[in-house]
């Protein structure tokens, strides 16, 4: 067992709902806090003077200076699995392209597919865990990392066998998604309907076998999968066994719907979706997830993370960290501008990149520093936590602990 502290605050997160609008007020905040671990898990959470006194004989890692501590972050939504660079597709959407003649030029989501279907497993490998290393400087513990640039048996489990080889090299939780569905490669030579089968008799039960994967998403999109066959898609990956998620309404509305109705774990984007979908989102366990980082990249609107909160939608905020709509990366300046631009509170930010995200993975034991929960959580050198949105990500994590240690 052992005692860290003393913590000028700990922001435990405790107590907040998991759905719907939250108030700063509703914070707990423990001034001179301590934070008690064993076994991977948090103990207590109390005063640091009163835990000290009341376990003896326990080792005991002091803070020397102030320092804050919540609870890490999790990234939800990332394609951090690719091979090249797409910043002249940046250059060229900044300098007035349309999407078409990216793609026509030999940009977009193809480059992106082709660069990484050459580059090697070890190639591969060393960049996702670079990028890796990089979100857990930022805080963040639990990172979703998505397939989809492979688009055909060989490739598609390639990129998924070295995300999980980066989970044997990492401390951080890793959650491989399959996303072999996110648009019909050019040298498929059926159409979509049959692009879909395939993945459902080629690449899915491969995934299954090796546990490569326990989630498949899918993306409804006009320039992407229509409406009605994703539905059929979905509902047959969900027989299967996996659990599903949907890139939804980015730029047309009306997929939320469906990600609701087949049970989704999450519905992400949703920057084009409409006031009645808002409704019907509210009204589900499917976690609606801004991806601010897409809209910064494409310059595009933002999610309407402030109707969705006040409808009562549980709202999870990851940074879509991709080579092409969104390079950036960094999801506390993502979730800080956001937090501007939608009239956000600190405590809905906090939540939206903790607990939230985290139940949209499947994971309800961590996101909150409490009695019984993972003992995953990071220190920043400040003696206020709301500095941490107020500096948009310039102010940065000091220490990050992992299963109650620091790595």
């Amino acid at each position: 067992m052992k005692l860290i502290g003393p913590f000028k605050q700990v922001i435990t997160l405790a107590n907040l709902p998991l759905r719907g609008k939250l108030s700063d007020e509703q914070l707990e905040i423990i001034v001179d806090g301590g934070i008690l671990v064993d076994n991977k898990k948090i103990q207590r959470i109390g005063n640091f003077e009163t835990l000290k006194s009341e376990n003896q004989n326990i080792e005991i890692e002091m803070i020397e200076e102030e320092h804050i501590v919540l609870p890490a972050f999790v990234d939800s939504h990332t394609h951090i699995c690719f091979g090249g660079n797409r910043a002249n597709d940046f250059a060229m959407r900044n300098a007035g392209k349309t999407y078409l003649e990216i793609a026509e030029s030999g940009g977009g989501i193809w480059s992106s597919v082709q660069h990484t279907r050459d580059a090697s497993e070890e190639e591969l490998l060393k960049t996702l865990l670079e990028r890796i290393d990089f979100l857990i400087s930022l805080g963040i513990t639990t990172i979703e990392i998505k397939s989809g640039y492979g688009l055909d048996v060989e490739n598609e489990l390639k990129m998924l066998r070295m995300i999980k080889k980066a989970q044997e090299r990492t401390k951080a939780t890793l959650v491989p998604t399959c996303l072999s569905a996110h648009l019909k490669p050019r040298d498929f030579a059926g159409n979509n309907e049959e692009y879909l089968n395939y993945i459902l008799t080629e690449i899915l039960p491969t995934v299954k076998g090796e546990d490569l994967a326990k989630r498949v998403d899918i993306f409804i999109e006009k320039s992407a999968f229509q409406p009605e066959e994703s539905r059929d898609f979905l509902l047959k990956t969900k027989s299967l066994g996996f659990e599903i998620t949907v890139h939804a309404d980015q730029f047309t509305p009306g997929s939320s719907r469906i990600a609701v109705e087949v049970g989704a774990k999450s519905a992400d984007h949703l920057e084009a979706t409409i006031d009645e979908d808002i409704k019907f989102l509210a009204q589900s366990n499917t976690v609606a997830t801004a991806l601010p980082g897409a809209s910064l990249g494409l310059g595009e609107k933002f999610t309407p993370a402030r109707k969705l909160l006040d409808a009562g939608a549980i709202l999870a905020i990851a940074s879509d960290w991709n080579p092409g709509s969104a390079p950036m990366g960094n999801l506390i300046t993502q979730a800080s501008v956001l937090a501007t631009f939608e009239k956000l509170t600190t405590a809905e930010v906090l939540a939206g990149i903790t607990f939230r995200s985290a139940f949209a993975l499947g994971l309800e034991d961590r996101g909150k520093l409490e009695e019984g929960w993972k003992a995953d959580f990071i220190t920043f050198k400040t003696n206020n936590f709301q500095n941490i949105l107020y500096n948009q990500g310039s102010l940065k994590a000091e220490s990050i602990y992992i299963d109650g240690n620091r790595i």
